[in-house]
């Protein structure tokens, strides 16, 4: 399994926008074949990705959905910087 932990730091007058955009990524993640979780916590004007995927192919396959592809096309000029993206495997 691979756990991702993004963070993308939104612009505090684009925090709503983002958000709003989130539901249709959400959505269209939640059914790829090897996601096993993606859920999005939000604090201030961060939001925080929490991913779990069965494996890396999965992950690798995920980084090129259109879907996601449209997201980062469309954030890149309401965020302070660039999303970053953690991977890690669970160890305990």
């Amino acid at each position: 399994m691979i756990t991702i932990t993004a963070l993308i730091k939104s612009k505090k007058e684009n925090t709503q926008e983002i958000q709003n955009m989130l539901q249709h990524l959400v959505n269209e993640t939640r059914n790829e074949k090897a996601c096993l979780r993606y859920s999005v916590q939000k604090a201030k004007n961060v939001f925080i990705f929490w991913e779990e995927w069965q494996d890396q192919a999965g992950f690798d396959l995920h980084m090129t959905q259109p879907h996601l592809q449209d997201f980062i096309t469309k954030t890149v000029d309401l965020v302070t910087d660039p999303i970053e993206v953690h991977l890690g495997t669970q160890i305990l």
